[in-house]
């Protein structure tokens, strides 16, 4: 993968896991009416403050991990070993998001559209993250040494 589409790749992606952070965040709110509407008030007060606590840390730990791609995507690009491993590690990571939402909750929630557009973007961020991360590192210099 070219070093300049690969740098695209990567910011692109880690804007949209910050967009996925936000949008966990902002219908978290609707989660906790739905527990509310669904449940009795014991199973509320049971069921609220983890689905919260789950929630807002996921929403808050992928603020941070869009913002490291972002942030590294440059030097990934160039091939620096630190920003290859930040990708890398946090590609990985992404990417046991899709296949584990699939195990875990199934389909039933798709007819949710926040639900949906959450996993489209998570599933999207996921793929670049990993063919971004770990295509070969080429940039010009390295194609010059490796030829002589």
């Amino acid at each position: 993968m070219p070093s300049r589409f690969r740098r695209i790749v990567l910011r692109a992606s880690g804007v949209l896991l910050v967009v996925l952070g936000a949008l966990h965040l902002a219908v978290t709110p609707f989660i906790t009416r739905f527990v509310e509407q669904g449940a009795s008030p014991d199973a509320v007060d049971w069921l609220t403050p983890p689905m919260l606590l789950n929630h807002i840390l996921v929403g808050i730990l992928l603020l941070p991990l869009g913002i490291l791609v972002f942030y590294s995507a440059q030097d990934a690009a160039a091939g620096a070993s630190w920003a290859l491993m930040v990708s890398r590690t946090i590609a990985l990571t992404v990417a046991a998001l899709p296949l584990t939402l699939f195990l875990l909750v199934g389909t039933r929630y798709f007819a949710a559209v926040p639900f949906l557009v959450a996993t489209i973007v998570v599933c999207v961020a996921s793929a670049a993250l990993l063919a971004a991360a770990f295509s070969p590192v080429r940039n010009w210099q390295e194609w010059l040494n490796l030829r002589s």
